[in-house]
C-alpha cells in the first residue's frame, strides 16, 4: 500500500530565541499545508524538541511539514528566513498480496528528504521512515494562548473503482533525534473524516518532531492503490 502525507511553507521573520531545548507573520495569521495518503492493496516516541523565542515584530508563525525552504537557518548568521515551498511530500507502503489484512503494521515510508531542523540545521529526522513536523509561534510581547496545529481528514482513502479504506487505518509515532520531555506533536490515528487537533505551540515556541507512519493493515480491501488529502493548519488565538 502507498501514502502520500503533506508538505509545507511559511513566512517567517524574526529575532534568534532566547533559549536552546534540549539538544546539542502577523496576527491570526494561518498557514495551512496540503498532503495525500495513498495506499495500494494487492488482494490474495521518544519527545519533542521545543525552544522558547524572543518576543519580536512582526507576530509571526510558521509551519513546516515535509520538505521546507530556508534561506539560512532561524539562529545562523545571518538569522534565515522562510520562503514559500509548494511541494507535496508523500507517505507510501505497498503490502504484499500475501499480508494484506494479516494484522502486522506495514510501515510507511516518505519521499521528503527533510532531514535538518531549519531552526538551528541539527540533523533531526531519519528519512525516509520520518516526516519532519514543525514551526512557531512568535509575539510581539507577553504570553498568549497557544496556537494550534490541526489536519482536515477526509473520511476515508478511495481507488479508482470507488472502494475506500478507513482514515483510521492511519497511525503515527512521534520522536526525534535527542528529544527528551513532552511531544508537542505526540503519537496518534488520523480520525474517519473530520478536523483533529495534532499538536499546539505556546506563544514564543519552536516545536518539531518526526513522524514515522504505519497502516494497521487488519482488514482485506479490494486491489487497487487508494489515495486520500490531508491539510494541516496552525492558527493562533
Amino acid at each position: 500500500m502507498h501514502a502520500i502525507l503533506p508538505k509545507s511553507s511559511t513566512t517567517r521573520t524574526g529575532m534568534p530565541p532566547a533559549g536552546h531545548g534540549v539538544r546539542c507573520g502577523r496576527a491570526r495569521l494561518r498557514r495551512e499545508s496540503i498532503g495525500a495518503v495513498l495506499l495500494a492493496a494487492m488482494s490474495g516516541a521518544a519527545p519533542a524538541y521545543t525552544v522558547t523565542l524572543a518576543p519580536a515584530s512582526p507576530m509571526t508563525v510558521y509551519l513546516q511539514i515535509g520538505v521546507g525552504s530556508f534561506t539560512n537557518c532561524y539562529t545562523c548568521t545571518p538569522a534565515g528566513q522562510p520562503q514559500n515551498n509548494t511541494t507535496i511530500n508523500t507517505v507510501s507502503a505497498t503490502v504484499a498480496s500475501s499480508a494484506v489484512g494479516n494484522g502486522t503494521a506495514q510501515a510507511m515510508t516518505t519521499d521528503s528528504t527533510a532531514t535538518k531542523s531549519n531552526y538551528d540545521n541539527f540533523t533531526f529526522c531519519s528519512v525516509p521512515g520520518e516526516l519532519y513536523i514543525g514551526g512557531f509561534y512568535r509575539t510581539t510581547g507577553g504570553t498568549t494562548a497557544a496556537a494550534r496545529v490541526t489536519a482536515i481528514v477526509p473520511a476515508a482513502l478511495t481507488n479508482a473503482g470507488g472502494n475506500t479504506i478507513p482514515f483510521s487505518k492511519i497511525q503515527w509515532t512521534s520522536s526525534g533525534i535527542g528529544d527528551s520531555g513532552a511531544e508537542s506533536f505526540p503519537s496518534g490515528t488520523f480520525v474517519n473524516g473530520g478536523t483533529q487537533i495534532v499538536g499546539s505551540m505556546n506563544s514564543n515556541s519552536w516545536n518539531e518532531s518526526c513522524l514515522a507512519f504505519s497502516y494497521l493493515n487488519n482488514t482485506v480491501p479490494p486491489a487497487g492503490t487508494f489515495t486520500g488529502v490531508v491539510r494541516y493548519t496552525l492558527s493562533t488565538p
